[in-house]
């Protein structure tokens, strides 16, 4: 019975299906109505298989930036093009995206515990635990768990592993590439760090001009590539390389922001 089906973690395809559309309900005015999210590049998302498929991406917010993923995601697998007009996607979800968290993260509080249930893939960072860097070894069960999350389906990772904007990009993610060929879709995102508070729970500010795109799949040699050179497409793929921090005056970089904010500024909600 589909009532009694689990996914390959061993989680109940029915609560998750249920968890996902209550989620789902609550959270879309956070992406169309307190703040605007523009999208581009959603149709990719139609053309992709079923499975071996990962997502990379720019960090901001603990969880708003996987909420939108999830609505933009299966907003196109329903037929609409770079929108999320009426949550009737939300009756049929894809139920095989799983997302990449850190365990503590996951487990702090009744809610991120809650939508971990949705498809975290939980693993302990290496680099960082309570807010201290630590130098860890990797988890094998992790990273056989990332494994078998793209195996079944799709995955959203955030290479850097840190809301912090221009950090490195961890080497593991290339080394997952590189074990599982999947097709590496990059997703940049702006707008959230402004818009919600660090853990996007909270709506920090309204009229902001949220933005998703979503780019073409990486062209990567999974055979020849170095780890080196599939960690430098990435930086430059989501928009994290060092080289796309330097800007030629202080001066220049406030009047170019202050420009943006006047962009973001289109939605009146006052």
């Amino acid at each position: 019975m589909a009532l009694f089906k689990k996914d390959v973690f061993g989680n109940s395809l029915f609560l998750k299906k249920t968890l996902i559309r209550v989620l789902g309900l609550f959270s879309h005015r956070r992406y169309r109505g307190f703040n605007e999210l523009q999208i581009e590049g959603s149709e990719i998302i139609r053309d992709l298989p079923d499975n071996n498929v990962l997502f990379v991406a720019n960090h901001q917010t603990y969880f708003a930036d996987v909420a939108a993923m999830l609505h933009v995601f299966n907003a196109a697998l329903s037929g609409r093009v770079d929108n999320i007009k009426d949550v009737g996607y939300l009756w049929q979800p894809k139920l095989n995206i799983y997302f990449v968290a850190a365990k503590e993260t996951m487990r702090a509080g009744l809610l991120p515990k809650i939508m971990a249930y949705g498809g975290s893939i939980s693993i302990e960072r290496t680099w960082r635990e309570k807010g201290k860097d630590v130098n860890k070894k990797v988890k094998l069960s992790d990273v056989s768990n990332i494994t078998t999350a793209l195996k079944d389906g799709w995955v959203i990772t955030f290479p850097q592993g840190t809301t912090t904007p221009f950090k490195p990009i961890r080497r593991g993610t290339a080394h997952i590439i590189r074990q599982n060929k999947p097709i590496v879709i990059p997703i940049v995102i702006d707008g959230f760090r402004r818009s919600f508070d660090k853990k996007g729970l909270l709506v920090k500010k309204r009229g902001i001009l949220q933005s998703m795109v979503i780019k073409k799949p990486m062209d990567i040699d999974y055979e020849n590539d170095s780890v080196d050179t599939i960690v430098e497409k990435l930086q430059y793929a989501i928009e994290q390389h060092p080289s796309l921090l330097k800007v030629a005056k202080v001066e220049d970089y406030h009047k170019s922001e202050k420009e943006l904010n006047k962009k973001r500024e289109f939605w009146d909600m006052y």
